[in-house]
């Protein structure tokens, strides 16, 4: 599996509220993934408390709760470009967020052209999924939670193909359901897996609708230049940071 490197965290926090004193989304498990299975979806394993990808995974997790300050966020993580590895990334880091019982985390995919988390994750998408979900004023999300294996993480996989004619991200039902998801679970934190910035402006909408973005790199691929340009295309005061994904 690939190795993260968090770089450069910084972001301004806003007033502290005591986790704690908020409520658990309520998850209820049915199955659990072994060892084995989580190396065949490429997620790291709690138990494995000296791998150095558990050790990046947690501090990338520690920086991202210290920029949040006690509240839930919903973190873009995007590509530089196609192959930089931010499906691992986001799988993981969602993982990591619930490897702590005060936490749930929903990942949701986002890349609408290449979805690629319900494979990876070895789910069968028959209930439908975002597009499903936004295509269909009748339809109810929670229907579209996936298990994954992990306790108290969810997926919302793409689902149907999307239209080419429409712009998803930029819908009022887009903005209506980020902000439910965020609002209903105080404890539940929001992953959206993203296209690559280069090529087209989906990430950049989806960084209009979260808090936080997370840049992924490809160590030894995306020169510093495409990075930089890469960063400009996002709020200064929503960058949370550069991860180095190495082994793409």
């Amino acid at each position: 599996m690939n190795r993260p490197d968090m770089v450069s965290l910084d972001r301004g926090g806003r007033d502290k509220q005591a986790v704690a004193d908020r409520p658990m989304a309520r998850v209820v498990e049915t199955t659990s993934l072994t060892p084995a299975q989580r190396q065949d979806r490429s997620i790291i394993c709690r138990t494995a408390s000296f791998h150095p990808q558990v050790d990046a995974f947690r501090d990338l997790r520690t920086r991202l709760l210290a920029i949040a300050a006690g509240h839930n966020i919903t973190t873009v993580v995007a590509p530089v470009s196609r192959g930089s590895g931010a499906s691992f990334v986001a799988r993981n880091l969602a993982a990591t967020f619930a490897f702590d019982e005060a936490h749930s985390a929903l990942l949701i995919d986002c890349d609408l052209q290449r979805p690629s988390q319900h494979t990876t994750m070895r789910i069968d998408p028959q209930r439908g999924g975002l597009i499903d979900y936004l295509d269909d004023p009748s339809a109810d999300i929670e229907e579209m939670f996936y298990e994954t294996g992990i306790a108290r993480l969810r997926l919302i996989p793409v689902g149907a193909t999307p239209s080419v004619d429409f712009e998803y991200f930029t819908s009022f039902r887009m903005r209506l359901l980020i902000d439910s998801l965020r609002n209903r679970y105080p404890d539940r934190y929001l992953f959206l897996d993203s296209p690559p910035v280069r090529g087209a402006p989906d990430a950049r909408l989806l960084a209009d609708l979260a808090d936080m973005v997370v840049l992924v790199a490809a160590y030894g691929h995306d020169t510093p230049q495409a990075i930089a340009q890469a960063a400009a295309n996002f709020d200064p005061e929503k960058f949370a940071g550069v991860v180095f994904n190495e082994g793409v």
